[in-house]
């Protein structure tokens, strides 16, 4: 065990927000996501929701500072505007925990899909709460 670090960050995870680097992305996603078949590795997490997550990850891992949207989220079908629960969970974490706290920018879902496939890994979620889905980019320790 370590001092000060989330348990729900498991060895592998860990090991991947480190060896990240600047302007990597990383996908928090639900439990629907289609996390394996899209190309980068794959962390299971099924015992934690996507909040518990980002909350964990956004303690240890800094946001992007130099770009507009280092943390987009996934647009409702046909309803854009709307701001899912997961999404407004998100929102508030990221102004509690973020060392950059910015709101959240969207993407159109296979929009979203395509930016995540070229992500650095995908951490699959038991989140079961549709849209429940963040991408980060991984920022700079100044």
């Amino acid at each position: 065990m370590l001092r000060n670090i989330d348990p729900i960050l498991s060895p592998e995870l860990l090991k991947t927000l480190r060896a990240m680097g600047h302007g990597d992305e990383i996908v928090i996603a639900d439990a629907n996501f289609p996390a394996s078949s899209l190309g980068p590795a794959c962390i299971r997490a099924d015992g934690s929701s996507a909040s518990e997550m980002l909350r964990a990850v956004l303690q240890v891992m800094p946001l992007d500072r130099y770009v507009a949207d280092p943390a987009l989220t996934m647009q409702v079908v046909d309803a854009t505007e709307d701001v899912p629960a997961a999404v407004a969970d998100f929102n508030t974490i990221i102004q509690e925990v973020a060392d950059n706290p910015v709101p959240t920018q969207s993407l159109e879902r296979f929009a979203f899909y395509d930016r995540a496939a070229t992500a650095y890994a995908v951490v699959q979620t038991g989140e079961t709460r549709l849209y429940g889905n963040i991408i980060l980019k991984k920022g700079v320790i100044g």
